[in-house]
This record gives structure tokens, C-alpha cells and sequence, in this order.
């Protein structure tokens, strides 16, 4: 009997000490998930800010230099851009028109592999330059986001306006 309890115990401690091992490991690797889950947002997050900074100082170069290669960009009340250039010419037409005046609002954002999306929402003015007015502005935006060569890029970007037009 003394044979069989001593090689069960250690076969119990043993098994013990590799569940310690294991827990340990799946809580260092959640840690370790959770920090680059928190730099890719950071990253994003900044990405957000250069967006916000074109639509600020009217730079249709700047706004197009942040789309993938075949990012679309669906304004409101107008033809989507399309690839590069097509997002470049809509920009050119929108800085023509109008002044932005904005701040962004991140509400979520969602990291998956090398996709995300944010949900943002946006307020400030803009100047109407056909009229010479400047009226509120605000907006809910949704992003589409695709890393490549270890940038963030926006894929897709939609926005809609908040207020009703009067």
C-alpha cells in the first residue's frame, strides 16, 4: 500500500505545481494581450488626431496620405472617393466648400488582428463658403481601420450628421 501512495502523491504534487505553471502562463499572456491591445488603440488614437488636424487646416494631402491605397471615403450628401485619388478629389472639393472647425470624441474604439473600427462623434463649426456663415457642426463618424506594414490606415470612413438641417 505504501507503494501505491507515494508515487500518487507525487504524482499529484506534480500535477499541481504544472496548473500553477499554466495559470500563470495564461494570466501573463492576458497581460500581455491587454498592453498591445492598449498600444494599437494609442496608435489609432493618434492616427484620429492627424484626421482631425487635415479637416482643420483644409489638407486634402494630409487626409488622403491616412486612407489605404483603396480606402473609401463616404461623405454625406455626396459621392463616395474611391483609391487614392478618388479620396483626394473628394477631400479638394469638400475644403472647397466648406471650413471645419471640429474636435473629435472617441467613443470606441475595437482592435481585431490587423482591423479595427472606432465609433467617433465630432463638434465645432464650419464655415460655408458660398454664403460667408459659419453654423454648428456636429457629426457621428465610423471608422474602418486596416494595418499594413505595421501602420493603421483608415479603410472606410462614413459620417452623418447629428442635427437636422434646417
Amino acid at each position: 500500500m505504501k507503494r501505491l501512495v507515494v508515487p500518487a502523491l507525487t504524482l499529484v504534487i506534480l500535477m499541481s505545481c504544472g496548473q500553477k505553471q499554466n495559470q500563470e502562463s495564461n494570466q501573463l499572456s492576458k497581460q500581455k494581450t491587454e498592453i498591445m491591445q492598449k498600444e494599437e488603440k494609442q496608435k489609432i488614437e493618434n492616427l484620429l488626431s492627424k484626421y482631425e488636424k487635415s479637416l482643420n487646416t483644409s489638407d486634402a494631402n494630409l487626409a488622403q496620405s491616412l486612407y489605404t491605397k483603396d480606402g473609401v471615403f463616404m461623405p454625406t450628401e455626396a459621392p463616395s472617393g474611391i483609391g487614392s485619388e478618388g479620396i483626394l478629389k473628394s477631400y479638394e472639393f469638400v475644403f472647397s466648400q466648406i471650413q471645419l472647425n471640429i474636435e473629435f470624441f472617441i467613443e470606441e474604439i475595437q482592435v481585431e488582428g490587423n482591423m479595427a473600427f472606432a465609433v467617433t462623434s465630432s463638434r465645432g463649426t464650419v464655415k460655408i463658403h458660398a454664403k460667408a456663415v459659419e453654423v454648428p457642426e456636429t457629426n457621428r463618424e465610423l471608422f474602418v481601420f486596416e494595418k499594413i506594414g505595421g501602420a493603421w490606415k483608415i479603410a472606410r470612413y462614413m459620417f452623418n450628421k447629428t442635427e437636422p438641417k434646417e
